[in-house]
């Protein structure tokens, strides 16, 4: 019996042995590798699936390129790299990969905050330069986490992972969302400069795309001021990075803990520079038991669309 046919956008480098259990099960055409894109994609007119990441995403052009096209399968809960509209337009699925990556992100979102605030990296560095044992110098002062004021943005399903963390630090929790929950004892802003102006650390965690674009803008960062942290784990947009970077170097916001940019791979230099900044390369889910379980419901929802089933985790297209 012959493997169902499906076009990988680019490798799941980041899941182990998931580019080969695709191939184990599937006839996968791997468009990353192919020497012509569009002469690949043309000769797969007869593909149904698209699996692809928030990395690689799934763009209209490629849609279009596939007119037989029936489900994208997205390894990522994040979903703003593929072109939600032509999908829905051409009445195609998509599926993502929610719940199982979100104590991760969650927990990174948290090891920022309290790596920037203590000065771990700094602390790291002053130990391993020898210069605690050579009496060099002193470690600078950092800022107590536990019982400050936290403020989400975006309070889904990461955001109520990360708040309930913070009820263990002894916190205090507000929010920003498009709307108020009825489900949650965490105070609600409506206005986001009034959440920034009293949170001591602001945490990212809303979706990505259009319709948050620069959401936490120059207002919302100098509300938060220069003894403030903005933490973001969420999509580099959200934020007005020139803004950020601007305020950072002024000493107008305090510090920052960033797993996501702008314009990724490519990070500013001056952030790189600064001390009161903690940057990582988009690593929120990395880890393996969770990047095995996104693999995981990738498969499941192959599985079920080839066996005429339900998907298990589709996304709302319109």
């Amino acid at each position: 019996m012959s493997k169902p046919k499906i076009v990988q956008i680019g490798s799941l480098g980041g899941s182990p042995g998931a580019d080969n259990a695709l191939r184990e099960h599937f006839d996968v055409l791997p468009l990353w590798q192919a020497a012509d894109r569009d002469q690949a994609l043309r000769q797969a007119a007869d593909v149904q699936v698209v699996v692809t990441s928030a990395v690689h995403g799934c763009t209209a052009e490629v849609i279009e390129m596939l007119p037989n096209l029936k489900l994208i399968c997205n390894w990522g809960v994040g979903y703003d790299t593929i072109d939600i509209e032509a999908a829905a337009k051409r009445g195609v699925s998509v599926t993502n990969t929610p719940d199982v990556l979100n104590d991760c992100v969650a927990d990174e979102a948290w090891g920022l905050m309290i790596a920037v605030a203590r000065h771990i990296p700094q602390g790291d560095q002053f130990v391993r330069a020898n210069r605690w044992e050579n009496k060099d110098g002193t470690l600078a002062l950092g800022t107590r986490v536990s019982g400050k004021r936290l403020g989400i943005v975006g309070l889904g399903r990461i955001g109520m992972a990360i708040a309930k963390r913070g009820i263990g630090f002894d916190m205090q929790i507000a929010y920003h969302n498009r709307n108020a929950r009825t489900d949650v004892p965490y105070t609600y802003m409506q206005n986001l400069v009034d959440l920034a102006q009293w949170s001591d650390f602001l945490v990212v965690a809303t979706v990505g795309g259009a319709s948050t674009r620069k959401l936490v803008s120059r207002d919302v960062l100098k509300a938060l001021g220069p003894k403030g942290y903005i933490i973001n784990i969420a999509r580099g947009p959200v934020i007005d990075e020139t803004a950020m970077v601007e305020l950072l170097m002024n000493g107008e916001l305090g510090g920052a803990g960033l797993d996501v940019f702008e314009n990724e791979p490519k990070v500013p230099d001056a952030l790189k520079q600064l001390e009161n900044v903690v940057l990582m390369p988009h690593v929120g889910s990395a880890t393996t038991e969770t990047r095995q379980a996104m693999f995981e419901v990738v498969m499941n929802n192959l599985q079920a669309y080839f066996s005429g089933k339900a998907l298990l985790t589709p996304v709302a297209t319109s």
